[in-house]
């Protein structure tokens, strides 16, 4: 039989954020809060399978018609930008923020976090 100690330390692995030691069930580093690659929630991938270069032009060059929001599957959204167009500039801006710091998510919820 292992000890408590062995068994312990297998169950751990390495954030791939900031390197931290968390538990392999883990779907985000507690001490980061970088999301795991291959980590699950309710059996689902907790990433998106967008990527953030494709969403990065999009909004960049397209921004004001919402076209990014249509490629991360929310079509609301998207309308909702075309209509207003990209909120007169200030949501496209606040798009193309979140999306270059990693923190915005496809119409899932699920994060961006894969750039190519």
């Amino acid at each position: 039989m292992e000890p408590v100690a062995a068994q312990t330390h297998a169950n751990m692995l390495f954030c791939s954020a900031c390197g931290k030691q968390i538990h392999q069930s883990a779907t985000a580093c507690p001490g980061c809060g970088a999301v795991q690659r291959g980590a699950t929630i309710n059996g689902r991938p907790a990433e998106s399978d967008k990527r953030i270069v494709p969403a990065l032009l999009l909004c960049f060059f397209l921004g004001w018609l919402g076209v990014h929001r249509f490629y991360v599957g929310k079509v609301g959204t998207g309308i909702l930008m075309i209509l207003t167009f990209g909120g007169l500039g200030l949501w496209t801006l606040i798009d193309f923020i979140m999306i270059v710091i990693g923190s915005f998510r496809d119409a899932e919820g699920k994060l961006l976090n894969q750039w190519t």
